[in-house]
């Protein structure tokens, strides 16, 4: 229930939206020093403003959005499913996830552009942290049943999961969806997966203690 959610999703969805609003207010300075921008770019705008690659875009880019309708659904999968992974996880270990999940994602997206498609372009929204919780949905939850909103059909979520991230890569490498970061979306998967498999003791460098079975 939404006035029943934790404190790190709710002040994630505070933030997101205010961030937004703050977006409308400014505008372009915004996106020019906190979106995530390429590696090794480093042009000047018209005002003689520098846009290029900083430490801080691999966290920051994740709470700007390109409109509403970006806010909007990233905002709803954050609220389906950001409760159930916090009361799971515990607030400090899923803010620790959700931002290694968005980091994750930013370094993919550079990789993706700086081998293969090139070009000088910003990423941004909340979609890589946002995977990183479906994949984990997926994996604490696996028998959940998830309601698709086109088509209305409820499936397991462990299927919901493994179907969206494989559509998710087939669009990514036959580049049928331009302007939507795919690879960002798996590597926030990814992240994830790597991060939960670590706090489980699955890894050859152990957790101080397991947080998880």
């Amino acid at each position: 229930m939404p006035f029943d959610m934790p404190p790190v999703t709710r002040t994630l969805l505070i933030a997101n939206v205010g961030i937004y609003l703050l977006q409308m207010l400014v505008g372009d300075p915004l996106i020019i020093h906190f979106a995530l921008w390429p590696l090794g770019t480093q042009v000047l705008t018209e005002d003689g403003t520098s846009i290029g690659f900083e430490v801080w875009q691999l966290v920051t880019y994740g709470f700007l959005h390109a409109d509403l309708a970006h806010l909007f659904f990233n905002m709803f999968a954050l609220w389906m499913f950001g409760g159930a992974i916090e009361r799971l996880f515990g607030s400090r270990p899923f803010a620790v996830y959700y931002l290694a999940c968005v980091i994750g994602a930013g370094i993919a997206q550079l990789l993706v552009i700086a081998w293969f498609t090139g070009g000088i372009y910003p990423t941004l929204g909340a979609s890589g942290g946002v995977f990183g919780l479906l994949l984990a949905f997926g994996m604490m939850f696996p028998h959940q049943r998830i309601m698709l909103l086109f088509p209305p059909i409820p499936m397991p979520a462990w299927v919901f999961v493994t179907g969206y991230g494989a559509i998710e890569l087939i669009l990514g490498i036959t580049g049928s969806q331009a302007g939507v970061a795919h690879f960002a979306h798996l590597g926030g998967m990814v992240a994830g997966f790597v991060l939960i498999q670590y706090w489980r003791g699955r890894l050859p460098i152990k957790p101080r203690r397991i947080l998880m079975r």
